[in-house]
């Protein structure tokens, strides 16, 4: 077992030093960060176009009383509906041909507002009326009920803790970890699919299955794809961590705690990711090394991604049926069952579930392995004759 290790351990050196210190790894790391650049961007440029005010105006022929009572309920809705959800209204003088005013060259109102409160009359094209009649006769309806109805203001009564609002939050965070686990394995994963093809095609293959165990190149390769992860999450996330910091002058809030507290929390966010990437990772590694070329590879890559949608799918709505026959089942399935268990720890402080839940999807990547590699040297290196009678022996060169 340690010389399986020790190989292990001299095939993931390789592959790691020869994927981390070549130049196309930097592009890789700065890949991701692309989008979020151009996010921002775009984001600065959503908000300059949002701030633009683009409502309609509607010009305010009334009495001063009624107008006034109408900006009190344009001013008092906008509160509450959001200030763009409502049109401008601006002050008109009192015309008998209100029409008029709307022909002027200087003018931008697009319709006129006369009568009274409770007889509107709005002056306009037949599509602006269509668009503003309800608006107005809202605002017209809010100006009457001030007369007759007096506001009700709500007394509030603060409390420091709220078990409810507690349950929501934690809730909140195991389904924020659920994606940022699901969003970097389907990223990071992916990559093994073509991991042995270039050396299958090269025969390099052949001389690393006579010098070491092929057990061991499978381990070597999934480790050093894993430790190669972990380099490219402390970079994104130390870059997210600078901005945030720079954005909000590292005051930011105080965050919720999960229920396992933050410490014990963010050591199983890495262990489940390590599971969820080396689960994934095992079987791409084993299906990838099946096939012969890199389109055959291409081919697989849409049917997987669809599978690990569903996974995902599945443990996401396990996280709000805690202790459910769809949450356990998400918890025992291999593949579901590192993002169901993040969501876990998330909202309960049991731990020894989740020492079993390691060891339960540490013991299906070693037997995924092992029928990978049996696989491998049955259908490719033509070699090892019926594979599952020879599953469960100690791994040999």
């Amino acid at each position: 077992m340690m010389q399986l290790w020790r190989s292990a351990y001299v095939i993931a050196r390789r592959d790691f030093t020869a994927v981390v210190l070549s130049r196309t790894f930097i592009l890789f790391l700065l890949g991701p960060l692309l989008p979020i650049l151009i996010g921002m961007a775009f984001g600065g440029l959503g908000d300059r176009i949002s701030n633009t005010d683009l409502r309609p105006t509607v010009g305010v022929a009334m009495s001063p009383a009624d107008q006034a009572a109408l900006e009190r309920a344009h001013d008092l809705l906008a509160h509450r509906m959001g200030d763009q959800s409502l049109p401008r209204l601006r002050p008109a003088p009192m015309s008998p041909a209100p029409q008029v005013q709307l022909t002027r060259s200087d003018s931008d109102m697009v319709a006129i507002l006369t009568g009274t409160l409770a007889h509107p009359v709005l002056t306009g094209k037949v599509e602006d009326l269509d668009k503003l009649q309800g608006d107005i006769g809202l605002l017209s309806t809010a100006a009457l009920a001030e007369r007759s109805l007096k506001f009700v203001t709500v007394q509030r009564h603060e409390v420091a803790d709220s078990r409810g609002a507690q349950a929501q939050a934690r809730l909140l965070i195991g389904r924020i970890a659920q994606v940022v686990m699901f969003f970097l394995t389907i990223l990071l994963a992916g990559m093994i699919l073509s991991n042995l093809v270039e050396e299958k095609t090269n025969k390099i293959i052949e001389i690393l299955a006579a010098a070491v165990p092929v057990d061991a190149i499978f381990l070597g390769k999934l480790m050093a794809m894993l430790a190669m992860s972990f380099v490219g999450i402390a970079f994104w996330g130390g870059t997210a961590f600078a901005i945030f910091a720079v954005l909000h002058g590292g005051g930011g809030g105080s965050l919720p705690a999960p229920a396992i507290g933050w410490p014990m929390f963010l050591i199983l966010s890495v262990l489940y990711f390590a599971m969820a990437y080396t689960l994934l990772g095992s079987l791409f590694l084993g299906i990838g090394a099946q096939a012969a070329t890199v389109r055959e590879v291409q081919t697989l890559n849409m049917p997987i991604t669809m599978a690990q949608m569903l996974i995902f799918f599945f443990a996401s709505y396990a996280v709000d049926h805690m202790g459910a026959p769809a949450e356990v089942a998400a918890c025992i399935f291999p593949f579901s069952s590192p993002f169901a268990m993040i969501a876990r720890a998330a909202q309960d402080a049991t731990l020894w579930p989740h020492l079993v839940a390691l060891l339960w999807q540490a013991s299906f990547v070693a037997l995924i392995i092992r029928v990978g590699v049996l696989l491998f040297r049955r259908h490719v290196m033509q070699s090892g004759g019926r594979w599952w009678k020879r599953l469960f022996r100690p791994a040999t060169g």
